[in-house]
């Protein structure tokens, strides 16, 4: 009659959390079991491993043994092709056979030199002579027949560089020459007609038709010639090109195949064969057309000068009035890149071998003597100069400044850097001189450096 049993209810809209509880459990267990199957993955794959570890670093050893081995094959091969090459070639100088590559008749707009636009250099000429002041109105040149030859001179101070061709200044005749008088006596080279730096009567001819010159030299079979560029056709017609060259220069270019034509020219430089050099260091004989073109070129008024290691790249008209005449100046020249200081140029050379410390020391004790400043300056910029680009008016004072300067250059070391400021110092009537700076020197010339060293003479 009754029921004992207990009625639970049950809606259909309630969550079956039993059961739900019930069905998440076999999820649970396939998860712990996919783990697991990781796992055991995970450590069989380390025991092979372990197992096999040194095959697998043997096999990446010979592996970067061939790759490194067909590196080196590969390098070999490329030095072996370059050393076939040069076999072929041994007279080439590879280290400075590059150079002219990067620089040869590059003609890129200058960065300092400021010249004119190129329908203004096309009008420009000579300026007429100017009547001004000027306390050296003549230089006179000491030869053979002023000055008997004096044995004692050639033993002074230990120097036996003074020739036939320099004369044997005196100490005495040193001092005296930067005495400034209206009429001037001086050493010059050229003192004797046995001296040597014999020049043909047709290129002498040749060089008294030069009103103006650019110039250069290369003696000992030294440097190439390079072509000037960037001149004008006013330029073309009114400037002198002239490179000096002695007999083993002659003979290392006609080996090169660089001929000389009949008109003597080689391209637009004329050929001016100098023969008998008076002297044995090839850097002495090349300071003679560097010091001394007014000699050379008796009828010139302006002149350029230029290294054999550079190539000229500016209208010499517009580089003579934008460092001269604009500049109401006689001489410009560049200044050092690296020092201002005679002295600390002095330690230099010895530094770099240019000059033996003996030669040097005897140069700065006669400097420190007579009073040089330690650091020289020139009208606030230095005094100490690059003289691988020299432009000049040729006028009695800067022709004895020239003079006063290449007998020091004789009498002490090569090294012009040296003595340039103590002439400046001494003669100091020589005011307006154009020291430009090193970019301007930059924008003059491309350098390509010595091709190969000249030869000493035997003498």
């Amino acid at each position: 009659m009754f029921n004992n049993g207990i009625s639970i209810p049950v809606a259909d809209d309630q969550p079956d959390e039993f059961g739900g509880r019930l069905r998440s459990r076999p999820r649970r267990k396939r998860r712990k079991s996919e783990f697991r199957g990781k796992s055991e993955l995970a450590n069989r794959t380390c025991k092979q491993l372990t197992r096999w570890w040194p095959v697998l670093v043997l096999v990446a050893a010979v592996l970067l043994l061939i790759f490194e081995t067909s590196k080196l094959g590969w390098k070999s091969s490329t030095v072996k092709s370059e050393l076939g090459i040069h076999d072929k070639k041994p007279n080439v100088v590879v280290s400075s056979a590059k150079k002219p590559e990067g620089n040869l008749n590059r003609l890129d707009a200058p960065r300092c030199l400021k010249l004119l636009p190129p329908e203004e250099l096309q009008q420009l000429d000579f300026p007429l002579n100017k009547d001004s002041f000027v306390p050296i109105k003549k230089v006179i040149y000491m030869s053979e027949s002023d000055t008997p030859y004096d044995t004692n001179s050639q033993q002074e101070m230990g120097t036996t560089r003074f020739n036939l061709f320099t004369g044997y200044q005196t100490l005495n005749q040193r001092e005296q020459s930067f005495k400034v008088n209206e009429t001037a006596s001086v050493h010059c080279g050229f003192y004797s007609e046995s001296g040597g730096f014999t020049i043909s009567n047709e290129d002498k001819s040749y060089m008294q038709t030069c009103k103006s010159v650019v110039s250069t030299c290369a003696f000992g079979g030294g440097d190439d010639l390079y072509q000037p560029i960037g001149m004008s056709d006013a330029s073309v017609q009114k400037v002198c090109y002239v490179a000096f060259w002695d007999e083993i220069t002659l003979a290392t270019q006609e080996a090169q195949g660089h001929k000389i034509d009949e008109e003597r020219f080689i391209g637009k430089w004329r050929i001016v064969i100098a023969r008998n050099l008076p002297f044995r260091d090839q850097r002495l004989n090349g300071k003679i057309p560097k010091m001394l073109a007014h000699r050379l070129f008796p009828h010139a008024r302006y002149s350029i000068w230029v290294d054999s290691k550079s190539q000229f790249r500016r209208d010499p008209l517009g580089v003579l009035e934008a460092l001269l005449w604009r500049t109401n100046s006689v001489l410009a020249i560049s200044e050092h890149g690296a020092r201002s200081s005679v002295y600390d140029e002095a330690k230099a050379v010895v530094k770099k071998n240019k000059a033996t410390p003996e030669e040097v020391e005897l140069q700065i004790t006669q400097y420190r003597h007579d009073g040089l400043p330690e650091d020289k300056r020139f009208n606030g910029k230095k005094a100490l100069n690059e003289a691988s680009v020299i432009v000049r008016e040729h006028t009695p004072v800067t022709n004895l400044f020239m003079c006063l300067w290449f007998n020091e250059v004789v009498r002490f070391t090569s090294r012009d850097q040296l003595s340039f400021p103590y002439v400046l110092w001494r003669l100091k009537v020589l005011k307006n001189i154009n020291m430009f700076p090193v970019c301007t020197r930059k924008d003059l010339v491309n350098s390509m450096g010595h091709i190969r060293k000249a030869k000493p003479l035997g003498l």
